[in-house]
């Protein structure tokens, strides 16, 4: 056979090849998802990521065409449930709700052993929510002024609580002191609920805290609202101003839950899933729940703008953990 023929024959089959692999790819597509999905819960269950994601796996469910299975995976100030993610087929069947701080708050904490800004990929969010700025029972402020001359007119003795040292539970609170010069001391805990009882029982005075956590004590009479840090006020708190009606716009900072891939997962996949995402914003019974609980809906922000408003996060964090010297314990 001539080499000219060999060539011709050769170059057949790598034009057939290729538009194999062209018809192939969109029925793969259509194809997914071909098996129940697995939604990992980097936490136990019963709390806010748990929540969130058992509300809207009925809706991914119902998008996608298959079940998606809830497999918690807490531990490890939720690195835990990145590496499940990580060490999962990269198909899609796998995916995960998260926190964003994940992303901007927990590298400063624990050093991972994967990189939080190229390893794993924000799709959609979820839900997105402020801290609420809450006080004990006992302190005499009623605003977010009074609360600055209860702070200075005691030097030194007062100190607010952190749901986790390094978090911005803590760094909103720094970050209130640097602005306004109060002279107060932190006292990290680990989670909401031990700081909350100690800020009840006056031991702590003040904290920066998650609405779902907070709202109940609120409307309880048990701890005392002064303002949120989300950009409007929330629906949950519609007396409560934001803390730039207070005087502090730089203090507004909003953290969201959403769902997480890995960004080798095929385009094609990603898409669907996304899009299942998305659908699920607009249901009006979800909006009700998320509100309910303190929180709004997500954005639909796509995700390269979900990675950009991440690593900004991850660089004002960094800058404020700086300022104060703040060492991981």
């Amino acid at each position: 056979m001539s080499t000219l023929a060999t060539f011709s024959r050769l170059t057949r089959r790598a034009v057939c090849g290729a538009l194999f692999c062209l018809a192939v790819a969109p029925a793969m597509a259509q194809g997914f998802p071909s098996k129940p999905l697995r939604l990992i819960v980097p936490a136990p269950p019963g709390g806010t990521l748990d929540v969130v994601a058992r509300l809207f796996s009925e809706e991914l469910a119902a998008a996608l065409g298959q079940p998606v299975v809830i497999d918690n995976k807490a531990g490890g100030v939720g690195m835990i449930g990145v590496q499940e993610l990580l060490n999962a087929p990269r198909d899609g069947h796998t995916i995960m709700v998260h926190i964003s701080g994940i992303v901007s708050e927990i590298p400063y904490l624990a050093k991972p052993a994967y990189d939080p800004i190229k390893d794993i990929k924000p799709l959609a969010e979820f839900m997105r929510s402020g801290l609420v700025l809450v006080g004990a029972p006992t302190v005499p402020a009623t605003t977010v002024a009074e609360v600055i001359t209860h702070v200075k007119a005691n030097p030194g003795k007062l100190n607010y609580a952190s749901y986790t040292a390094g978090t911005i539970s803590h760094t909103l609170g720094a970050e209130l002191s640097a602005t306004a010069g109060l002279d107060m001391t932190h006292v990290g805990y680990k989670g909401s609920p031990p700081a909350l009882q100690d800020l009840m029982g006056g031991h702590v005075s003040y904290m920066f805290d998650g609405p779902v956590t907070s709202v109940p004590l609120i409307k309880g009479g048990k701890v005392k609202a002064f303002a949120v840090t989300t950009p409007n006020r929330i629906p949950a708190l519609p007396d409560v101003p934001t803390i730039a009606e207070a005087g502090y716009p730089k203090l507004t900072q909003v953290a969201w839950v959403g769902l997480w891939t890995t960004p080798d997962v095929p385009a094609a996949a990603q898409e669907k899933i996304r899009a299942a995402a998305l659908k699920s914003l607009d249901n009006a019974a979800t909006k009700a729940k998320l509100a309910a609980l303190g929180v709004e809906i997500g954005s639909k922000a796509t995700p390269e703008e979900l990675a950009k408003g991440l690593k900004d996060a991850y660089e004002r964090q960094g800058a404020v953990l700086k300022a104060i010297n703040f060492k991981p314990e």
